[in-house]
């Protein structure tokens, strides 16, 4: 099984960027992580996405269709989350390739503009506010979901 892991704008600022919200741990931490968790899993294999462009994004999800596809999405698209019906509109196209969203912060305990979440509705759950755990959290979770 094939997992993509899409980080949005930022998100490659990790362990740097407000860390008293974001924490220390870096994007490449969490990619460590994961591996390591997708090891566990002997037909598992990640792909890694970390862009600060929407179109770069959209075009990734875009391809799960053409000619690259995938069999789940893990994803944290930051500030997309709240402002892209692109990235909406891509992760609905692809619907039936289960996303999980995932936010390290507790978005519903932030600013009221982050409490709407426009892709969150397009994914089979969301895990907010447990930090950069609840990418874990999230892969195990749509493994299991994909081996059920």
């Amino acid at each position: 099984m094939k997992i993509l892991i899409i980080n949005g704008p930022n998100l490659g600022l990790l362990g740097l960027r407000e860390p008293d919200i974001y924490g220390s741990t870096t994007l490449a931490d969490v990619e460590k992580r994961l591996l390591a968790v997708a090891a566990e899993f002997p037909d598992c294999e990640l792909e890694f996405l970390q862009s600060n462009h929407e179109g770069v994004i959209v075009d990734r999800l875009n391809a799960i269709l053409l000619d690259a596809p995938v069999d789940g999405i893990v994803m944290n698209p930051g500030a997309y989350t709240h402002t892209s019906i692109a990235i909406a509109d891509a992760l609905r196209a692809c619907s039936k390739v289960p996303a999980l969203e995932v936010h390290i912060s507790n978005i519903s305990s932030r600013e009221s503009f982050r409490h709407e979440s426009l892709t969150a509705p397009c994914c089979v759950g969301m895990i907010a506010g447990l930090g950069t755990d609840g990418y874990e959290w999230a892969l195990r979770a749509l493994i299991r979901r994909l081996e059920h």
